[in-house]
């Protein structure tokens, strides 16, 4: 009897081997899938960043477009560099319909400036860029602030 045990573990041996792995490629997918898109969070939150210094520039010169872009641009080199961003991607409106030419389109006060920010996020792992059916992941970020000098003459 204690021969055919041995003999039967020495076949199964090749099991646990194939059994890692399988298991190591399903973990290590996953591993690099949250990863990726923890990069992706970060960079989230540094466009975030940007466009709350673009608002934050406009609330003080609401007219100057030009400059929240730069400010934008300007607001971060790492994980994201904006420097490269062209500024179609940055998107400045102001919610009342009030714009630089101070032309009142609503008959309302322009009392908001908004930035959004527009970027896409390259994924640099293969498996995960097929996985999600694009090798980019869109990030958007919007803030809002306040105007707190006028924008057009009394």
């Amino acid at each position: 009897m204690k021969k055919n045990t041995f003999s039967n573990r020495k076949r199964e041996g090749g099991q646990s081997l194939v059994e890692l792995a399988i298991s190591l490629t399903v973990i290590l997918l996953l591993l690099s899938g949250a990863v990726t898109f923890a990069m992706a969070y970060f960079s989230f939150l540094s466009i975030n960043d940007a466009a709350q210094e673009g608002a934050l520039y406009g609330s003080l010169k609401p007219q100057d477009v030009s400059g929240i872009q730069y400010r934008v641009q300007a607001a971060s080199t790492s994980p994201v560099d904006l420097s490269q961003l062209p500024a179609s991607q940055i998107v400045v409106t102001y919610p009342n319909g009030v714009g630089t030419d101070c032309q009142d389109t609503t008959g309302g006060i322009a009392n908001s400036i908004t930035v959004t920010v527009h970027y896409n996020y390259q994924v640099f792992m293969p498996f995960i860029g097929a996985a999600i059916g694009s090798n980019t992941i869109p990030l958007n970020a919007t803030a809002t602030d306040v105007i707190l000098t006028p924008m057009c003459p009394p």
